[in-house]
Formats: structure tokens, sequence, C-alpha cells
């Protein structure tokens, strides 16, 4: 009876241990993903200006 508590123990702690590194790693993923949204987002921003600046310069090359 002793060994089979000593064995479910042992095995619920190797459980958890897992679960904690899958955590972590899943943490470090939503750290990068937040990264590569707030880049992509000024990278957006940079090329509607850049957009804004060609039309400007279109339009006088128009003219």
């Amino acid at each position: 009876m002793i060994v089979t508590i000593l064995v479910q123990s042992a095995a619920a702690l190797l459980w958890a241990g897992a679960a904690n590194e899958r955590l972590g790693a899943l943490e470090t993923r939503t750290e990068r993903i937040g990264e590569l949204v707030e880049r992509t987002a000024r990278l957006e921003e940079q090329a509607k200006s850049a957009n804004a600046a060609l039309a400007r310069i279109e339009e006088r090359l128009g003219r």
C-alpha cells in the first residue's frame, strides 16, 4: 500500500513538472507574439505614412 502511494505521488510530481514546463513555454511564446503584434502595428503605421507621402509626391508631379 505504501509503495503504491509513493508511486502515485512520484507520478503526480512528474506530471506537475511537465505541466509547469509546458506553461513556461506557452508564456514565452505569448510574450514573443505580443512583441510581433506591436512590431506589425508599427510597420502598418509606417506603411500608411509612406503611402501618404507617395500620394503627395504623385500629386505634385501631376500638376
